[in-house]
């Protein structure tokens, strides 16, 4: 697998995932669990685990890795 993202958008997918995931662990905390936090939750682990590895799916389906604004 080859990194598509450069590290600024790696650091922000990570900060970005860790805020939905925690939001959305705490609001599952306090109402109970439901199918969109869990959504939510899941969404926040992949946008974690994008910017861990340097590697976007929908940046290499649409050929995107040449592009200055994933760099």
């Amino acid at each position: 697998m080859k990194q598509n993202i450069g590290t600024y958008n790696s650091m922000l997918r990570i900060t970005a995932g860790l805020t939905l995931l925690a939001y959305s662990t705490a609001k599952m905390a306090r109402e109970g669990t439901s199918w969109t936090q869990l959504g939510l939750a899941a969404a926040g682990a992949l946008k974690v685990g994008e910017g861990i590895t340097y590697y976007c799916p929908v940046a290499d389906a649409l050929h995107l890795e040449g592009a200055k604004f994933l760099k």
